[in-house]
């Protein structure tokens, strides 16, 4: 399907912006130490996530965004399971900005991995023997103003490949 916004005569228009992903599932890991039977079953689980973001530069107008996703669910001092997920898109970014090139990375690109990622950690669970769990929402974008704040406060380089 073409933009009509970016046709000229029939013809797409080579100057403007076009972002292409490729979404991947980068490594996978479950566990669940004792299956979905807990002998204490009066204990409240705690779930607890970690969330980064990686860029790697593939070639010149490619690059390779990473979301790395940790959820553990404890209950009672005992693990009931652990995902870890690298969810991973290759992006072709063309006639983009320089300036703008970054905050893709570090907002875009994570926010359109997030759903595969969620959906994985999902379907482990419940093929796990669990109920689903889906990922509560991470606001990429307050994300990336923090690393860009810490790049400032520390002066290095915007380029650096963590964002999160």
């Amino acid at each position: 399907m073409t933009d009509k916004a970016n046709q000229t005569n029939g013809t797409v228009d080579p100057n403007a912006p076009h972002i292409e992903p490729y979404v991947y599932l980068k490594d996978v890991s479950y566990e669940a130490p004792n299956g979905p039977h807990v002998a204490d079953n009066t204990s409240v689980p705690n779930v607890t996530m970690d969330v980064q973001t990686t860029i790697n530069q593939l070639n010149s107008d490619t690059f390779e965004v990473i979301v790395s996703v940790n959820v553990r669910s404890v209950a009672a001092e005992k693990t009931l399971w652990l995902c870890e997920v690298k969810q991973a898109g290759s992006f072709v970014l063309r006639n983009i900005a320089a300036n703008e090139v970054h905050r893709l990375l570090g907002v875009f690109c994570p926010n359109y991995l997030w759903p595969y990622a969620r959906q994985t950690i999902s379907d482990l669970l419940v093929k796990g023997g669990f109920a689903p769990f889906l990922l509560p929402p991470v606001n990429f974008d307050a994300l990336y103003e923090q690393s860009v704040a810490q790049q400032e406060l520390l002066n290095v380089p915007a380029a650096t490949t963590t964002v999160n």
